[in-house]
């Protein structure tokens, strides 16, 4: 099941007394359980029917007896647990004892009055374990990946419209390109330029360009993105508020060599027929982070990229023996570039 089963489910009264929830997105998850939450408990009552657990402080049997427990002046009580690492291959933490058995036994007969949702902070679960076949038999486990690019482009013009406001053509690109994709700072200026445009208004481009920050490695983005189309007196005023934001020359010089490193790899991995999830998988990346560098790709020939990383290492060394000043060997190396 995926999560948008799930949470059809949910809505529908449909409640499995035990969740995993597992992934990168974290966001994404705690999105889930805040809707688990609201579906299963009235807001007066939130207070006393859910319990926060954390596994790395609370062993699981006394979760268990917790879920055990009647409720008191509640139909349902929600159990959160956190740090669920029992369910994957790292280590668990050798100062508490976990009654693995308990839980397991438990899953043979959960209670009709407590839902259990355990938070697991890992890509994947360790499938080994009987007790996760045990609680894959019993409840429902979800994975909470990074979404596609296209799905983060409707997650982003999805939020706004769920805000009271409309997109304008471009606009959640925009957004993507100056705070990244991480979904809790999307979020947040989503929060930002729907209180911009008032209920009912539109949020455009220019709102984006004018109230969004831009991260560093957002700013060599758009600063290798301008290189490739030979506007290199935007390049260079990118170039101008790095340095004023106080970014020391040799971190640029390598976050731009590691932008055209992801370039060329993923160029590589795209004359292989891989996927854009394929590729982010394979390099760890964000699929719309390749999605856009996919973008950039077209603009180069393997051979041209090559020259061009072995260019910044010769820059990082003259840049690091003083052989050249920093400022000037990236200006240098710019200009170069586009001609």
């Amino acid at each position: 099941m995926d999560a948008k089963t799930a949470i059809k489910d949910i809505k529908q009264g449909k409640i499995s007394p035990i969740y995993v929830l597992y992934g990168s997105e974290k966001f994404r998850m705690n999105e889930f359980a805040e809707l688990l939450e609201g579906q299963l408990i009235a807001k007066e009552d939130r207070d006393f029917a859910v319990i926060p657990f954390d596994l790395s402080e609370t062993p699981v049997q006394s979760i268990v007896e917790e879920a055990e427990t009647v409720p008191f002046m509640v139909e349902r009580k929600l159990l959160l647990v956190r740090d669920a690492s029992l369910f994957t291959a790292g280590k668990e933490n050798a100062k508490l004892e976990h009654r693995i058995d308990i839980l397991s036994e438990y899953l043979q007969h959960p209670t009709d009055f407590s839902v259990i949702v355990f938070m697991v902070n890992n890509d994947k679960l360790d499938e080994r374990k009987k007790i996760v076949k045990a609680v894959k038999a019993a409840g429902t486990v979800l994975a909470f990946n990074p979404l596609g690019a296209e799905e983060l482009l409707r997650w982003v013009e999805k939020g706004i419209r769920d805000r009271g406001c409309t997109t304008a053509p471009g606009t959640a690109e925009a957004l993507i390109t100056s705070a990244g994709t991480g979904l809790q700072g999307l979020s947040a200026e989503m929060d930002k330029l729907c209180l911009f445009a008032g209920t009912g208004g539109t949020v455009n481009a220019a709102a984006v360009e004018s109230l969004v920050h831009r991260g560093t490695e957002e700013n060599i983005f758009t600063l290798v993105e301008d290189i490739a189309n030979l506007r290199l007196d935007k390049a260079l005023n990118t170039l101008n508020e790095l340095l004023k934001q106080r970014e020391e020359p040799i971190k640029i010089a390598a976050l731009v060599a590691r932008q055209f490193r992801i370039i060329l790899q993923v160029k590589d991995l795209s004359g292989h027929s891989y996927s854009q999830g394929q590729i982010a998988s394979q390099i760890g990346l964000h699929p719309y982070v390749v999605k856009l560098a996919g973008e950039q790709a077209h603009k180069f020939t393997s051979e041209r990229l090559r020259q061009i990383l072995s260019a910044l290492a010769d820059l990082d060394y003259q840049m690091k023996t003083g052989a050249i000043d920093k400022v000037l060997g990236l200006e240098l190396f710019m200009l170069r570039l586009g001609a």
